[in-house]
């Protein structure tokens, strides 16, 4: 495990340094959101498109990789829903909290970590699963929360969905890659270097961004927000292991890959859509604040162990 926890270290490091020029005013919090803008709308589409572009459908998607990887999550999603329930909390709650407990930072801090620490082979499985994240829990996150408030099904429901995955930059960079790949073009040289000097920024920029972000996070609600970092950090990994190792087993390379990408952080889109819905931000943020800062050693720990 050591040697894995040295690997990983650098990449926490730097969301260590992020935070520290957050938390002591060097960075402002309008230059955080400036560089996670800049992060998210070119750096990491940058490399996503790249990636995919130099990738086939076939190398993506695995019908039993992403049916290990639904059932898993969704199991998981399924206890916190039931347990938030139980607590007597109402469904768009539920629902957040459920968001907490399933969805990992597999764009921000996955695709430029794993990709370095497992190999390049790594992407295809780590381009299923950000898809899978974005475009059935983010979609089904909507429908919940939407459909509690005005309860029933709405075309305006429906259209809300459609417009936020069309204006999803992730979504889009791998849809066009894929696209191109498809076609059978080939990327001109000048344009491959354009997108490699741009998506070489991600990997830095992602990860500085995620502590600056954490500064202006609070740590309240503990105790929900600890159980909510261990469904995340814990349970997550453990059922998507299940999925890939057991019910629907896949070659290891590829369950490891998965099983590691299950173990990262809350992501920190959840606290958006959180904020954006006026749903428990403040037990989002603390969830994202703790998760992160315990997977320093839980990420570590699991990828030595699908590793063996």
């Amino acid at each position: 495990m050591l040697p894995i926890f040295l690997k990983t270290l650098p990449f926490f490091a730097l969301i260590a340094v992020g935070y520290l020029a957050a938390r002591y005013r060097f960075f402002s919090e309008a230059a955080s959101a400036a560089l996670t803008r800049f992060v998210f709308y070119f750096a990491l589409s940058a490399m996503l498109f790249r990636f995919s572009a130099n990738l086939s459908i076939a190398e993506i998607f695995d019908a039993r990789l992403a049916a290990g990887y639904l059932w898993g999550t969704a199991f998981v999603y399924g206890i916190a829903t039931a347990v938030a329930l139980f607590r007597r909390l109402d469904v768009q709650t539920a629902a957040i909290e459920a968001q907490c407990a399933a969805i990992g930072n597999t764009g921000f801090l996955g695709v430029p970590m794993l990709a370095v620490l497992i190999g390049q082979a790594a992407v295809g499985p780590i381009i299923l699963i950000l898809s899978i994240d974005l475009l059935v829990f983010s979609t089904l996150l909507v429908i919940l929360v939407t459909g509690s408030r005005d309860g029933r099904m709405s075309p305006a429901m429906l259209r809300t969905v459609g417009m936020g995955l069309l204006k999803n930059p992730m979504i889009v960079a791998i849809v066009a890659g894929l696209a191109v790949s498809s076609s059978g073009l080939t990327i001109p040289d000048p344009v491959n270097e354009f997108l490699t000097l741009l998506g070489n920024a991600a990997t830095p920029g992602a990860l500085f961004a995620i502590g600056a972000s954490l500064a202006s996070k609070s740590a309240e609600r503990l105790q929900i927000a600890a159980w909510l970092s261990f469904c995340k950090l814990i349970l997550h990994p453990l059922f998507v292991g299940l999925g890939v190792f057991v019910f629907f087993p896949v070659t290891p390379f590829q369950a490891a890959v998965v099983v590691s990408a299950s173990s990262l952080p809350v992501a920190g889109n959840v606290f958006i859509l959180a904020q954006h819905y006026g749903i428990a931000p403040q037990r989002v943020s603390a969830s994202i604040l703790i998760s992160t800062a315990v997977s320093i050693l839980t990420v570590s720990t699991v990828i030595a162990w699908v590793s063996v």
